[in-house]
């Protein structure tokens, strides 16, 4: 399995929130973890990130449905990249996470939908929710991230 960003759009000069926007989708497919997961992200504005992932059985907990680490794993990556769209020197942290389980999810096309809601400077706040291929709401969640001390400029993924 494997993760994928999303191509720069073709035509003119992308802005330096593109560049950032791009780097972020590099970075995310650069991260050892999502090789784990057939996975895509597309950072699709300021504040707005979308990860679609493939859950199969290889997700699954002993009762047949995904387990939820995959839950937290795609809920926090959307909210984080929503937030770190607004951040361009420094790499976000997750303080906290508060995460609600609406409904089990099986082998299904899932997106993870990530939007900022409030801060800037030290500390932001950000929310994503997941939809199974049905539409159907499978969970939400919400983060607090925090600015590190590591600059994005140091992150291989982030430079390549």
């Amino acid at each position: 399995m494997s993760s994928t960003a999303t191509p720069p759009d073709s035509g003119a000069a992308p802005s330096g929130a593109e560049l950032h926007w791009r780097s972020l989708e590099r970075l995310y497919a650069s991260a050892p973890i999502n090789s784990l997961f057939s996975s895509r992200i597309a950072i699709t504005g300021e504040g707005a990130a979308r990860i679609e992932f493939d859950i199969d059985e290889s997700c699954y907990h002993a009762a047949g449905a995904a387990h939820g680490t995959i839950y937290f794993k795609m809920l926090d990556d959307a909210a984080f990249y929503a937030a770190n769209t607004l951040v361009t020197d420094r790499f976000l942290l997750t303080t906290s996470f508060n995460l609600h389980f609406v409904r089990p999810v099986r082998k299904s096309r899932v997106v993870a939908e990530g939007r900022w809601i409030s801060g800037r400077r030290r500390v932001l706040v950000a929310e994503a929710r997941l939809v199974d291929s049905d539409g159907e709401e499978i969970g939400r969640g919400t983060g607090t991230f925090m600015r590190s001390r590591i600059p994005l400029s140091t992150l291989e993924g982030y430079r390549a």
